[in-house]
Formats: structure tokens, sequence, C-alpha cells
């Protein structure tokens, strides 16, 4: 009930004017978002890759509705790897797109033009692209796309989410040699058609999804706070004989950072995920959604400042 809620807040545009006038919601949003532009990416990056932790970086705008839009958030992708190659953070630092930004809801042909110049500026600057998952209405669209692009860039990371029914099937398909597979629960409100809706159901597919992806000869990629499955995660590595290069923890910037520590302590690769840019409020709610207990640290802030 309450991530229904908070995924409705989502879309208002009433609260997202609320909270992005609230005098406590810049405090809020540092503990998540980077900051505005590339030199505050440059700078979180940095301080991350100093403490042993790999970084993917996330450029924030999914309401891209021109193809001036689209072009620009590739040129800012552009931009950006040319920085951290400068700064020498790469390979320790990647990028996340999502092709929405790139234009895939008007024209797919575009968003992949656009994408294949990120994936080439990547490989140019040392370092590799993932491409995030959205809603169900995308899957198929993203997999056709992915599968394009790794023609020429087979390092070009794939997102699966735990809460598809469909997604056991596609990690069957892209558990291959030199596959890098990022497995998270999901963070978009879809119908029971299409995806388990309870917690628990959730849960059990991604251990599942989980085992397919372990026990195959790509790289899986365990996006998740949750204590349980990240123990469930250490054993399956044992498991099946992955050492620390043989997979990584995936985590969001601000959550769970002592826990990040914790696994770098213990050898394991952990990859954290920074978004970056003034389009934070869809990301923040979602953040908020995906684990309700962050609704805490909002309402302490909000607190704070009465």
């Amino acid at each position: 009930m309450l991530r229904s809620v908070i995924l409705a807040a989502s879309r208002s545009t009433r609260v997202e004017r609320l909270v992005a006038t609230a005098p406590f919601s810049r405090d809020v949003v540092r503990r998540f978002v980077a900051g505005a532009g590339t030199d505050d990416a440059l700078r979180v990056t940095r301080a991350l890759v100093g403490d042993g932790l790999a970084v993917t970086l996330d450029n924030l705008g999914e309401d891209t509705v021109t193809p001036e839009q689209a072009n620009a958030t590739r040129d800012e992708y552009l931009a950006l790897l040319r920085s951290l190659a400068e700064a020498g953070l790469t390979p320790a630092a990647e990028v996340s797109v999502k092709l929405s930004a790139l234009g895939q809801t008007f024209d797919e042909h575009l968003a992949y033009d656009n994408a294949r110049a990120i994936c080439t500026a990547a490989a140019d600057a040392g370092t590799t692209v993932t491409l995030d998952m959205e809603d169900h209405t995308t899957t198929d669209s993203t997999l056709d796309v992915l599968a394009n692009l790794r023609k020429d860039f087979p390092s070009t990371g794939a997102v699966l989410q735990a809460y598809l029914r469909r997604t056991e099937s596609d990690c069957r398909e892209l558990a291959s040699a030199g596959s890098r597979v990022r497995l998270c629960k999901g963070a978009y409100k879809e119908p029971e058609s299409v995806a388990y809706q309870s917690s628990r159901e959730v849960d059990k597919s991604y251990v599942r999804c989980m085992n397919i992806l372990m026990s195959g000869d790509g790289y899986p990629m365990l996006a998740t706070h949750d204590p349980r499955l990240i123990a469930i995660g250490e054993d399956r590595a044992r498991w099946f004989d992955r050492g620390p290069g043989g997979f990584e923890f995936q985590m969001l910037y601000g959550i769970r950072p002592e826990e990040q520590a914790r696994l770098v302590g213990e050898g394991y690769t952990v990859r954290t995920y920074v978004p970056y840019g003034d389009d934070w409020y869809g990301y923040l709610m979602r953040r908020l959604a995906e684990r309700p207990a962050n609704l805490a640290f909002f309402a302490r802030a909000v607190a704070s400042r009465k």
C-alpha cells in the first residue's frame, strides 16, 4: 500500500512542486543524488573510487520528448566520459543509460544511434555502458537495442528486474560468456499480469534469477540492499566458485554506505550507482518506493527543519 502511494506521488506535479520548494529537500536529495552537473558527478566519483568502490553514473533526465532533448542527453554523456578519462577515473567508473532519455519513446532508431555514440565514447575512455531497464512496456525494445549494441560493444551491460514474471527466461538467455547482467528487484508500478506483487514473491524470484546468473558463464551484478539477498549472494559466490573478479554487488549512492564498505573490506567488488542532474524527483520517489524505510530519513529531515 505504502509503495503504491509513493509511486502515485512520483507522477504528481503538485507533490513534485511541494517537495522541490521545501527548505529541507536539498539535504534529502544530496544524500541520494551527487549534484546537478558533471563537476558534482566527478567529485563524488573520485571520493568513492578513493574508498575502493567502483561507480556507475546516471544522468537523470527520463522525460525526453524531442530529438533535441535526446541529443542533449547524449552529448552530456559524451562530455562526462571524456571528463572521467581525463581524471583517471576509468575503468573504475562506467555509465548507466536510460534509453527513454535518448529518445526511445518516440524514435527507437534515434535512441539506438545515441546509445551507440555513448558506447563508442565509453570504449575510447576505457570503460563500459549499462542500459538501464524501465517499465515492462520497454523491455523488449531495450533488449533488442542491447543485442545490436553488443555486436560491436560486447561488454554493454543489461539490467533485468526480478519482479517481472519473464525475467527467469531472460536470465537464461543472457547468462552467456562475457555478458554483464545487473539483477535488481524493480521499482515501477506494474500490473499483476506481468509482475509479482508481494515482496515475498519478488524476493523468491530474485533468488531464482540469481542462481541462474551465478551458475552461468556471464558476469552477474547483484543490485540489492537487502541483507538476506546479500548473504545469499555471498553464499552462491562460494558455491559456484566465483572469486572477487567473477561478479559484483551494486548499491545506490546514499543507501547502506556502511554495508558497501564492509563488502569492499571482505574483498568483494562493489559498484555504487550514482545519479546526478536536475531531474531528480522521479528518481528520488522510486528510491523511496523501493525501500519505504528510506521514508524515515525523509521524515527526520522534515522534522529537523520545522
